[in-house]
């Protein structure tokens, strides 16, 4: 099973749509198995968002970020990371399909409800930048027979 992040941004706090959010992974059926939540500040912005870092938009992601906490979600299953990742939408919201997090939440490109990891790499990059492995947990739902088949579970 993949594990990935999931960050409900300042704008998902904000407007209280945490629950909305969080519901459609469980629905899913995905396995939440780290959350809590963060005020985000410099040093772990320039480093999660390193590849923005000469974009003349940075500093207002980083004003965007940090504009109150935000919650941090490790979630599990299989092919997690394409899954949370196409559950999102495109990055703007105004071109998020319908039926996406941002398509149904965002109307913006900077405001855009949530970031997920777009990559094995990334998630494992991610997870290790906001999570000890103390705080991910390992446990199986019970109805896991009935989100997979026999040869899906690892």
């Amino acid at each position: 099973m993949e594990r990935t992040l999931v960050i409900l941004k300042p704008s998902a706090i904000q407007r209280g749509i945490i629950g909305e959010i969080i519901i459609r992974f469980e629905k899913k059926g995905l396995v939440l198995i780290g959350l809590k939540m963060v005020q985000l500040d410099d040093a772990i912005l320039n480093i999660h968002y390193s590849h923005l870092a000469e974009k003349p938009y940075f500093k207002r992601v980083k004003n965007s970020m940090t504009a109150c906490p935000v919650i941090v979600c490790c979630w599990e299953g299989k092919d997690a990371i394409e899954v949370v990742h196409n559950m999102a939408g495109a990055t703007n919201g105004r071109n998020a399909l319908p039926g996406t997090i941002r398509g149904d939440y965002s109307m913006s490109n900077q405001e855009n409800i949530v970031h997920t990891s777009d990559s094995a790499e990334t998630a494992q990059k991610e997870l290790n930048l906001f999570f000890t492995n103390q705080e991910l947990y390992n446990y199986q739902l019970a109805p896991i027979k009935y989100l997979y088949g026999e040869d899906e579970i690892d």
